[in-house]
């Protein structure tokens, strides 16, 4: 059904703007989507559309459209908090954009797990983590961090359920089944399909 032939080249629609980014392997940048100083692990996609800065993102994210991942700061503390006092050469050539501002801005970097779920319109707030296998749900705007396997929604975003009991999470954790090769995952494709998360586990435990 799928046209699009995903490979070790990262696919970045042309309408996109990428800055200092490192994009994995069966990556996917989607139309008019903006990224700066961004890591894109192995097999993640960020479809049309999204914003990220000063980001990692893990393996297997899947993030939809109109999302925002550590949006711009402003210096609240002090008199003015505008552009023009740290991004002075768009009003003065003659003058420095503010270097020690963005290095604050980096210092509040964002830090998302592997097979993270992120829907439609979700905001991560600057420094927050999002543990492995959670799910942020459409509209969320996430100002705390993320526990592993977590469900949340709402504004300010709020634990709505886990996915899995604790012991299970623990052992998907111990698992790390997305650092597997392209060629093993491939062999375990009907298991992802058709056993339950146990039964998974149970087959791919030690071996």
């Amino acid at each position: 059904m799928s046209a699009k032939q995903l490979s070790e080249t990262p696919t970045v629609d042309p309408t996109a703007r990428l800055r200092d980014c490192r994009l994995g392997r069966y990556t996917e940048v989607g139309a008019r989507t903006t990224m700066v100083e961004t890591t894109l692990g192995d097999y993640s996609y960020i479809v049309h559309d999204g914003e990220t800065a000063y980001t990692t993102i893990g393996k297997f994210c899947s993030i939809a459209s109109h999302v925002r991942i550590n949006p711009g700061n402003h210096p609240m503390w002090r008199a003015s908090q505008a552009h023009f006092s740290y991004r002075s050469r768009q009003y003065w050539p003659e003058e420095d954009d503010e270097e020690t501002f963005f290095d604050w801005r980096r210092s509040h970097a964002v830090a998302i797990g592997h097979d993270v779920w992120i829907g439609h319109g979700v905001v991560v707030l600057p420094g927050k983590t999002i543990g492995t296998g959670a799910i942020l749900g459409a509209g969320a705007i996430v100002t705390r961090d993320v526990a592993p396997y977590t469900i949340v929604g709402g504004n300010p975003a709020r634990v709505i359920r886990r996915r899995f009991d604790e012991s299970v999470s623990e052992r998907l954790q111990e698992l790390a089944w997305w650092d597997w090769d392209h060629e093993r995952l491939r062999r375990g494709l009907r298991d992802f399909r058709e056993l339950s998360v146990e039964a998974f586990l149970d087959r791919y435990e030690g071996t």
